[in-house]
């Protein structure tokens, strides 16, 4: 029997975290198009193992959540990208959740998302292909002119979240419990502290609906949004104010049993990402520890610069794979609050 709570702690240990590549086909196209690629299942497949060949790659990265397709899919000499992935000292998992779908339950325009009904009778076979754990995401829109989030939208996602997290630990695997406040949609004029009183009110029901059904925190990692304003709000944060607000927030609303919080990026530019975990490690440090691990589950932060310097052209690999670790190792020492300028400064080639 798989014993979670270890792989838990695995995938948030000292210096590492995790690399969120399960972008669905339509988003992953998105990102082609921004090098001027077509959507192709080859092109996805190139993009992909580019990054998962770089040399080192399992120094700093524990885990690669998969898209369905990823998981599935095989390099250009045969071999599959989640045995490559593995092989690197790396664990494969799963993104299992089916996108969003309009709740008619709360405000116009909120989301909940799809993919219960199926979801037991499809984790064993990912199970069975060697993914280690999987993740769900519930996406929180907050709207300074409307009512929104009702709180209805919070409790149905986030009962959504525990049944999720209780299927997958049936099935052998760790959840990611992944409660997303958007930061980036059009009108969020939001300020950091509406972002923090509606991030402590997501992840208090997150906790009760867990409780609810008998999900084992101990073999769970949480992945929330860090408390910054909108993307449109004039005033502001620093990264001492973002790393504040976030370590009270958990504080006040995560048992101590998590072994893990893995953050994502959404919001932030790379550098910014990497500060910001800095710092809440810092604060941790220097307030007798955290009860949690401290680290990251980012996308976009660890993906764009070596994307950039891919451009579509795999000559261009070896820049890309550097650009790749030189993010990963940055947030590795992040997770110990050992990052600094002298460590973003360190490009040289992996």
């Amino acid at each position: 029997m798989t014993d979670l709570a270890a792989v838990a702690k695995a995938l948030c240990a000292p210096g590492k975290g995790i690399l969120a590549a399960d972008e669905s086909n339509n988003t992953c196209g998105k990102r082609l198009a921004s090098i001027g690629m077509d959507n192709t299942e080859e092109n996805r497949r190139d993009w992909r193992e580019t990054l998962f060949a770089s040399a080192g790659f399992g120094d700093n990265i524990a885990g690669v959540i998969l898209y369905d397709e990823t998981f599935r899919q095989a390099a250009a000499d045969g071999t599959l990208l989640r045995d490559m992935i593995a092989e690197a000292g790396a664990m494969p998992g799963i993104k299992v959740d089916e996108g969003l779908v309009d709740f008619d339950g709360g405000e116009a325009g909120e989301k909940v998302t799809q993919g219960l009904e199926s979801l037991a009778g499809r984790l064993p076979e990912y199970a069975e292909m060697g993914a280690k754990f999987a993740k769900w995401r519930a996406l929180i829109n907050i709207d300074n002119a409307t009512n929104k989030p009702s709180h209805a939208a919070i409790r149905e996602n986030a009962s959504r979240l525990a049944k999720y997290a209780k299927a997958c630990q049936n099935a052998g695997i760790v959840p990611i419990v992944e409660p997303e406040i958007q930061m980036d949609a059009a009108g969020a004029d939001f300020s950091l502290e509406r972002c923090k009183d509606v991030t402590r009110q997501v992840l208090t029901e997150v906790y009760m609906a867990l409780e609810e059904e008998d999900v084992n925190l101990s073999g769970t990692l949480l992945k929330p949004n860090m408390v910054v304003p909108g993307k449109e709000c004039a005033d502001r944060a620093s990264v001492a104010e973002v790393a504040r607000a976030t370590f009270d927030v958990l504080s006040e609303t995560v048992p101590q049993d998590v072994p893990g919080i893995v953050f994502l990026s959404g919001g932030q530019g790379d550098v910014e990402a990497t500060e910001h975990l800095n710092c809440l490690n810092q604060i941790a440090r220097d307030e007798g520890g955290a009860p949690w691990a401290l680290s990251f589950s980012y996308g976009r932060a660890l993906q764009a610069p070596a994307l950039k310097l891919w451009n579509g052209n795999n000559a261009n690999r070896p820049a890309a794979q550097a650009a790749l670790m030189h993010r990963a190792r940055c947030n590795g020492a992040a997770t110990t609050g050992e990052y600094s300028a002298e460590v973003e400064s360190q490009k040289e080639a992996a």
